[in-house]
């Protein structure tokens, strides 16, 4: 089976087109921030606060789009803290609405397998009345907590591929 990588951590030391965005946009207090382990891999830490009807911290990949037609799943490895977390697609940039697949960590390395058919659309948090993801490209991925308390965070990334 082919796969389609879409960013491997560990393989380039650029990742200046990744961006931390939270609650702040909105007028919420979550902090967060994008740091590398020894092992070259992403580490996305912080703390989740509901002050200020905030509860939410997210990074996020814009990039070209990628064709990935044929591809039906996410293929994600990475090494969580125990606790839920989103992962999110939007095929273009202009779409308000992301496809969101909420996965549990086990606090141990992990694959997570998503099927694409299986994340569902939501805008601000409310899911959409309207298809699961079935678009025929990506440009945007995003790993985000959002748990409704306060909690602080740890999720090491390794890679994003598709299948």
């Amino acid at each position: 089976m082919s796969t389609l990588l879409v960013f491997d951590f560990g393989s380039t030391s650029d990742w200046s087109d990744w961006e931390i965005e939270n609650d702040t946009v909105m007028g919420g207090v979550s902090s967060s921030k994008l740091t590398r382990s020894e092992g070259g891999h992403a580490v996305f830490t912080g703390a989740v606060s509901l002050e200020n009807n905030g509860g939410f911290a997210s990074m996020q990949y814009h990039f070209p789009p990628k064709n990935i037609s044929g591809y039906t799943k996410a293929i994600l490895r990475l090494k969580g803290d125990g606790k839920a977390y989103q992962f999110r697609i939007k095929a273009n940039l202009r779409e308000r609405a992301a496809y969101i697949y909420t996965f549990k960590t086990t606090g141990e390395w992990q694959t997570v397998e998503i099927p694409l058919n299986k994340m569902e659309p939501s805008f601000r948090g409310n899911k959409l009345n309207i298809p699961n993801f079935n678009a025929d490209q990506i440009q945007e991925v995003r790993f985000m907590i959002g748990n409704g308390k306060n909690e602080n965070f740890r999720l090491e990334v390794e890679k994003i591929e598709l299948q």
